[in-house]
């Protein structure tokens, strides 16, 4: 009985047998993205052309593109996050580096105090 839990639990969809639906960031959402484009394009054109065949390819050609564009889009959103998240992470690093020190960049340098003019 525990086998079977952890057979269920670790089984995934792949998609065309390589591609881990799962365990790829984006694939889920983009599949589904494709889906709905997929659908929507065929649709749209049968009910304006009445050609069943065409629609069809219209449709799947609209699931390839909708896909595609949203799997680059989520990809190089997940990118740009990484990056900031790396910055903010080296920022917090030096912060408690140089705290305190003379290269603090927070620590601002008192000015001299004035001499008396003589």
């Amino acid at each position: 009985m525990a086998g079977e839990e952890e057979d269920s639990r670790n089984k995934s969809f792949k998609l065309l047998g390589i591609l881990d639906v799962q365990r790829t960031p984006c694939a889920r959402d983009a599949i589904l993205h494709g889906a709905g484009g997929s659908v929507a394009a065929g649709l749209l054109h049968f009910l304006a052309t009445s050609r069943v065949k065409r629609s069809f390819d219209v449709g799947f050609a609209g699931f390839m593109l909708t896909t595609l564009g949203s799997w680059f889009y989520c990809r190089m959103t997940n990118a740009k996050v990484r990056v900031q998240q790396r910055l903010i992470q080296d920022g917090i690093k030096n912060k408690v580096v140089y705290e305190g020190t003379v290269l603090d960049p927070t620590n601002k340098p008192k000015a001299d105090a004035p001499s008396s003019p003589s």
